[in-house]
């Protein structure tokens, strides 16, 4: 559990080096912008995979009345009048809704004058959890996991308990990291609703998921079919698991072809899949993987988050040691990723010394889950 209280609401500034660590460090800029009227956030950092511009935050926050200046790499905000005043915009982009950018709206409407309506907002699940924590504090939104939101405005929020739905990209990870040892996972309070799109594409490539209440079970059912997919928005198959699934589809039996529309340029991992052994050829946002029979253990180097989530898995199935450096990213998105490995019986442990995870195979091991603790063997 964490506890947040505030204890000085005079502050406006976020921490460069914080903000530069990750991408989402942007959603500061509409609840500081509501809340106390001026911001200064810094470019954000994160993930390098082309071009990831702000504009729709800006445009969004700019309609309900804030004014920006850019000063010293960062952005600077404040709000004429002392109040976001209720609109509708259309927050939709070239590639599609955005995820932050809709959070970012969604929250700074929440304390603006009068009523707001997001029309192309995303739908991703953690839009509507994110308002529904929004309600419990006192705020009013509907719509939200649609493509239009409405935000009455209200005076001041409060606050409340809330528990955040499970992470559906930490669970598909781990269902892919089962599907390719061909082993078998039990995956606790995980939403397999979250995750349509992909489980449907993980049975075309022949492995076995099935729900039981809220748990999700994963079976692996010898070499994987190769299939065709597109990232897409949500619901769509989503583009922080095409770098795992490139994995799985490395080793599958026959060609596979994955399209990029999300990030057409996030494919530094297909190069270092290569090293292992993998056939992969990218060209215009098109990836062409040649299923290969077996992966080599080598040193590879994680490119951003679920870039480093793939080669750990990559090094599972592996023949021999593969070494991941940069694994910096890989803790971003997954807390303790080697424990929960190991508690299931992969041979992977951090060097401390330097920042890398070793990953070995091994044999049939424990009947422990990557998420809890309990459920059926894999192998590593």
């Amino acid at each position: 559990a964490l506890t947040i209280r505030v204890e000085d609401d005079s502050q406006c500034e976020a921490p460069d080096d914080l903000v530069q660590k990750m991408r989402a460090s942007i959603s500061v800029l509409g609840p500081l912008l509501a809340k106390r009227g001026r911001a200064v956030v810094p470019v954000p950092g994160g993930c390098k995979f082309g071009t990831r511009p702000i504009d729709l935050h800006l445009k969004g926050l700019e309609k309900l009345g804030a004014r920006f200046e850019t000063h010293d790499g960062c952005v600077v905000g404040t709000v004429p009048g002392g109040r976001l005043k209720g609109t509708t915009m259309y927050l939709g982009g070239t590639q599609g809704p955005t995820v932050l950018g809709t959070l970012n709206i969604m929250s700074a409407a929440a304390l603006a004058e009068g009523v707001t309506k997001i029309v192309g907002a995303a739908c991703e699940p953690e839009i509507a959890d994110c308002a529904n924590l929004l309600n419990k504090m006192g705020a009013r939104i509907t719509g939200a996991g649609t493509p239009q939101i409405t935000i009455e405005g209200v005076e001041s929020l409060r606050g409340c308990e809330h528990t955040i739905i499970p992470d559906r990209i930490e669970a598909g990870t781990f269902m892919i990291a089962a599907a390719i040892t061909g082993g078998e996972l039990t995956l606790r309070n995980a939403d397999i609703d979250h995750l349509v799109a992909f489980t449907h594409l993980l049975e075309t490539c022949g492995v076995d998921v099935r729900a039981n209440g809220h748990d999700v079970i994963v079976k692996g059912t010898g070499r994987a079919r190769p299939a065709d997919t597109t990232t897409w928005p949500y619901p769509g198959f989503p583009t922080d698991l095409q770098a795992q699934l490139m994995t799985l589809l490395a080793l599958a039996d026959g060609n596979s072809v994955i399209t990029e529309r999300i990030y057409p340029e996030r494919f530094a991992h297909a190069g270092e899949l290569n090293r292992l052994g993998a056939q992969v050829k990218v060209s215009n946002g098109v990836a062409f993987v040649n299923g290969v029979d077996q992966l080599t253990g080598a040193t590879v180097a994680a490119s951003d988050l679920r870039a480093s989530a793939a080669l750990v898995i990559a090094g599972l199935a592996a023949r021999g040691t593969t070494v991941v450096e940069s694994i910096h990213f890989v803790d971003r998105g997954y807390e303790k990723i080697e424990e929960k490995l190991a508690a299931v019986g992969a041979k992977i442990e951090r060097a401390h010394q330097k920042p890398k995870i070793s990953v070995a195979m091994g044999n049939t091991i424990s009947d422990r889950s990557a998420a809890s603790g309990g459920g059926t063997p894999v192998v590593a």
